[in-house]
């Protein structure tokens, strides 16, 4: 990642010339464009709310999540493929040794990139549904920064070591996805007990990708080495956003009111806090509202 500190002069200035012509890639302009278009719809949609009844979308956040979880099958076994096609080195890849196994990867991940701005949606169903507590810094920053990272991912490195994060990513997306999917039906609250170990996964993810970025600056292989230093940068502002979301959530105790309010433990049966896992779509129990 990080298209923008590359150290490389093969890099420096010139996209890669295997994606021109690609969708959305050749001007950063509809890219900023449709990020700036994202916070000014959380703004204008929170007023537009403010007095109006919240929407139910049941219908909506199913057929999105079905969705989203589809997609992220597809590219967590086409990245596989790909990179197995390629004989991608798992320690260090780099650009352009791989031939067409390369072309695949870098197809794979535009659809990563375009999907980040599907995921928009996200917070747009927040909107809608007056979950504006879930709006958080973190939710905001991760949506937003990571679609314009992976245009410039997709611009100056679309494959080799890249193939990697989305790899976890869209293994994570298949759990989480799953997860707000079936949590729109009632009757499927009561099996929905593992939410809190999709923080701890994502977590997990990001000190993986981590390790997995720092090996190649330890044993080089020609990834851009400014592209190492920045996604290990970025990935860790999400570790500590995360893990600061993680203790807010579940290491901190009750207020006595919310003690009062609720019954011991229906927060791990059945209820989702208010405080609702940042990546969410909207979907909670009512009863823990």
């Amino acid at each position: 990642m990080g298209a923008l500190l590359l150290s490389s002069s093969q890099y420096d200035f010139f996209p890669d010339s295997r994606v021109r012509g690609w969708f959305l890639l050749d001007s950063y302009l509809p890219t900023f464009i449709l990020t700036i278009m994202y916070l000014l719809s959380i703004w204008l949609g929170n007023k537009y709310m403010k007095n109006r009844p919240a929407l139910s979308l049941r219908g909506i956040l199913t057929l999105y999540n079905l969705g989203i979880t589809l997609l992220s099958v597809y590219m967590l076994v086409e990245l596989i493929l790909s990179s197995w096609e390629g004989g991608y080195n798992l320690q260090c890849q780099n650009l352009d040794s791989a031939g067409e196994g390369d072309i695949r990867v870098a197809k794979v991940l535009w659809w990563y990139y375009f999907s980040k701005l599907v995921e928009f949606l996200d917070t747009i169903f927040f909107v809608l549904r007056k979950k504006t507590s879930q709006i958080t810094f973190l939710h905001v920053y991760h949506h937003a920064s990571m679609f314009n990272i992976w245009w410039c991912v997709l611009n100056w490195i679309p494959c080799g070591q890249s193939f990697f994060g989305p790899t976890l990513n869209s293994f994570i997306h298949i759990l989480m996805y799953s997860y707000y999917g079936l949590s729109v039906f009632p009757s499927m609250h009561k099996y929905l007990w593992w939410k809190k170990y999709l923080t701890q996964a994502q977590l997990v993810q990001f000190v993986l990708t981590i390790t997995h970025t720092l090996s190649a600056v330890v044993k080089p292989c020609g990834f851009p080495f400014g592209c190492l230093i920045f996604q290990s940068s970025y990935m860790m502002t999400l570790v500590i956003l995360f893990l600061n979301f993680y203790v807010q959530t579940y290491r901190k105790k009750p207020a006595k009111k919310e003690m009062q309010e609720q019954p011991a433990g229906k927060e791990v049966k059945n209820g989702l806090p208010k405080a609702y896992f940042v990546a969410a779509n909207g979907v909670i129990n009512k009863k823990a509202q």
